[in-house]
């Protein structure tokens, strides 16, 4: 074994040596490409005539300057191509490879041993592989099989054969610190050993521990729509990401990062998960919260909002009056009848209830809302309804037109002309010289008509009007959807089934937040998909792949309209029912409800039961607080218990968790934290807290995840993990109620190494349950 040992190190410092010749020589190349880049930058304007007097001229112009925008393109993407190959070498140089296996093709007399890496690494001539991807075809055979008979496809066909030996190396700093003979998936030694350390600020590849399940989300390539439910740490986000660097490497002649979009539940869980495909030598692919995306459509016209304020309202009222309709409203409008209610809502205005605003020009009407709703319900009804709306727009351009006319007469315009500053004035002046074709030469002998000048003026203050008519600003949205709850019972000629119990109370909540210029989180996709349906979607055909992270969180509105968002995309949605902690989410523990979205021939389900994150220990626990969580398999990690501790009051809780946080940062951890139900809640932990040093309050608006000792609130703790939780409430008061469950389940799964529980008097009865079967410290 020691002569093997010796002869795998020999080998590892061979590709090193490969991997130091190559950044040598790179470095050199980027380095000259990167002069070459400042120097084309620098001269770019020297190299061309810029000439427009004539058209020849003009048409030389553009042609050179095509030439030199080409040149610096091309540069410019080989310099961003060799910077990438030698981040990649760099990374390579500290772990060169992480796996091999020996796999005997069919018809072949001898198997080929491959190496699997981060990437592919050739030796000096070229011709050999050092090191496969590990996207490459071959290497799929490593996290697929145990020894036996394997195969791995290719473009060409299915190769056949027998994979006769798996080896996984630990290699750190380019020594080769332990090496593993194994016959099963991944050898449980490695993964125990990555599992086994302490967190990190952000999340890293895994492709040297990727499991079998896992290796099916990241190579799956069939259908519309790949559905992954796991248990909350089964790897589904690292999974997901591996999956994105997988498609682009698979598809790299015709996909790039800029391409793919990954829906996030906030920007701290971005700044979390930023860091896996640079890792591993791709660019970052879009990373957006929907939160964002609403914002970025609505924010100028409404206040609106975040679903973080929508669940701290859910967590801290339910004692207040406007509770229960407010919740029933929440459900409602998520709903996909509802989604199909605004289609039917929308058909309808074909016929009759279309609002409009009036168009005015100095406070006097150019047409008036009433006119332009004459003028739609009495002209080419036979037209489908959006060229029913152009026509309607070409219609008020002409009256503007009109309009435009008449006012060259008046007083205003006069008054204008005499207030012109000299430097408005020649602006002007240049302007209608340029018009009318004069060259620079020409203009010292041109003079301004006054009737010319009238006109500039009266064009330029009705150059807005024209802007909102073409982006059909007058059509009245607000009115619109103020309209299905104005009436109590309009929405029923719509609606498939019945309207809830508290519809009244919903329509008063919703018509008094509209007149406020305020938007709930749940009417904010319900009103930018009326705004959509009736101006035409502004859907975005360039984005090739979208993937949904805590995809439970959405509502099936909200997945209809991402459908429709875009259209020529491919999703994968990654989530888990037992952390839906949003009101609207579906009482069942599935994703039964987006199997209609592309249909069942072209949607799949992957489901991930085993659980990586915590210890052996904490996932017995934490599967007893869900139903069906015998279903959720533990990785064989060894560790301590959870414990729960009972204290009388919050004073004791408090002294308490000081004396628990300071023994956790003895045992070195790099994470530990305090998750209170809500914001609220966070609060006035963090207060009565303070005295911790470098303890941090995290909250929505929280930019980058932060290691050391954090206060956060449950739902901002989803998707990251930490060494050590410490449970800030467990008890009766806080988590009484059985709609909490899942809300104190993702908690509690947050936790790696250690975990602890407070209560201030009774304890939640879920817990009660749960200490009966021992599998909590009391």
């Amino acid at each position: 074994m020691d002569s093997e040992f010796q002869l795998e190190q020999k080998r590892v410092d061979g590709v090193i040596g490969t991997i130091t010749d190559q950044i040598s020589s790179l470095e050199t190349e980027t380095s000259q490409r990167r002069n070459e880049l400042v120097d084309i930058r620098r001269h770019f304007w020297d190299e061309i005539k810029v000439n427009v007097d004539s058209f020849d001229d003009y048409l030389e112009t553009i042609i050179g300057l095509r030439q030199e925008a080409q040149i610096l393109s091309t540069n410019q993407s080989t310099e961003r191509l060799a910077s990438q190959k030698l981040a990649k070498l760099r990374r390579m140089q500290e772990v060169p490879y992480f796996g091999r296996i020996d796999f005997l093709e069919e018809g072949e007399a001898a198997a080929e041993q491959v190496y699997i890496g981060i990437s592919t690494l050739m030796d000096a001539s070229g011709e050999n592989f050092l090191v496969h991807d590990w996207r490459a075809p071959v290497s799929s055979v490593y996290y697929e099989y145990q020894t036996g008979p394997a195969s791995y496809s290719t473009p060409g066909g299915e190769v056949e054969g027998a994979l006769e030996k798996k080896v996984q190396y630990l290699i750190r700093g380019g020594v080769l610190q332990s090496m593993f003979d194994t016959s099963l998936t991944i050898g449980d030694e490695i993964l125990q050993q990555v599992l086994g350390k302490g967190t990190d600020k952000q999340m890293h590849s895994i492709v040297a521990t990727i499991q079998q399940e896992q290796n099916r989300i990241i190579r799956h390539d069939r259908g519309k729509l790949l559905i992954v439910q796991g248990a909350a740490g089964s790897g589904k986000t690292s999974a997901a990401l591996q999956r994105i660097a997988y498609l682009l490497y698979k598809y790299r002649t015709h996909l790039n990062p800029d391409q793919i979009i990954l829906f996030s539940p906030n920007s701290m869980f971005n700044s979390y998960v930023s860091n896996v495909l640079p890792e591993l030598g791709e660019e970052n692919m879009q990373q957006v919260t929907f939160q964002e995306y609403l914002d970025h459509r609505l924010g100028e016209e409404f206040q609106l909002e975040n679903p973080y304020a929508q669940l701290e309202y859910v967590f801290t009222a339910a004692h207040t009056p406007a509770y229960n309709s407010r919740v029933s409203g929440i459900r409602f409008k998520a709903s996909r009848s509802f989604f199909e209610a605004l289609e039917s809502y929308r058909k309808s205005l074909e016929r009759s209830g279309m609002q409009f605003k009036d168009i005015n020009f100095r406070g006097k009407p150019v047409v008036t809302a009433q006119q332009i709703a004459d003028r739609f319900y009495s002209s080419d009804t036979s037209l489908r309804f959006h060229n029913r709306l152009e026509k309607l727009k070409g219609w008020l351009l002409k009256k503007i037109n009109d309009r435009q006319k008449d006012e060259l007469d008046e007083s205003w315009v006069q008054d204008r002309i005499e207030l012109l500053s000299n430097d408005d004035y020649h602006k002007a002046r240049v302007y209608l010289a340029k018009k009318q074709g004069l060259k620079s030469e020409e203009m010292s002998d041109f003079e301004v008509k006054p009737e010319a000048l009238a006109r500039l003026i009266v064009q330029q203050k009705f150059k807005p009007l024209r802007k909102r008519v073409r982006a059909f600003g007058f059509i009245d949205i607000k009115g619109l959807y103020r309209q299905l709850f104005a009436d109590l019972k309009q929405i029923s000629q719509w609606i498939d089934g019945e309207t809830p119990a508290e519809w009244p109370e919903i329509c008063r909540a919703t018509l008094e937040m509209l007149d406020e210029g305020r938007l709930s989180y749940e009417d904010a996709t319900p009103f930018l998909l009326m705004k959509e349906l009736i101006q035409g979607f502004q859907a975005n055909s360039s984005i090739k792949h979208v993937v949904v992270d805590e995809a439970q969180d959405y509502s099936p509105f909200q997945f209809e309209f991402l459908k429709r968002l875009f259209p020529s995309a491919k999703m994968t949605v990654l989530g888990d029912f037992n952390q839906a902690i949003f009101v609207h989410a579906s009482e069942t523990d599935d994703f039964h409800m987006l199997m209609n979205l592309y249909g069942p021939e072209e949607t799949e389900v992957i489901n991930m039961a085993r659980s990586y994150r915590s210890t052996k220990p904490i996932i017995e626990f934490t599967r007893r607080l869900i139903p069906n969580g015998d279903r959720i398999i533990p990785f064989e990690r060894g560790g301590e218990r959870p414990v729960l501790t009972q204290v009388a009051d919050h004073a004791e809780l408090h002294r308490c968790i000081v004396s628990k946080v300071a023994a956790l940062r003895k045992l070195r951890y790099n994470s530990i934290a305090i998750i209170c139900k809500s914001l609220e809640e966070s609060k006035r932990a963090y207060e009565a807290l303070s005295g911790i040093e470098g303890i941090k309050l995290l909250k929505s608006g929280t930019a980058e995840y932060e290691q050391g000792i954090v206060v956060i609130p449950s739902y901002l703790a989803k998707g990251i993990e930490f060494d050590a939780v410490i449970i800030y409430d467990a008890s009766r008061q806080v988590y009484g109620d059985d709609s909490l469950r899942r809300v104190f389940y993702t908690a509690c799964t947050r936790a790696m190494h250690e975990l602890q529980l407070y209560s201030v008097g009774e304890p939640m009865p879920l817990l009660q349950n749960v200490l009966q079967e021992s599998s909590v410290q009391d």
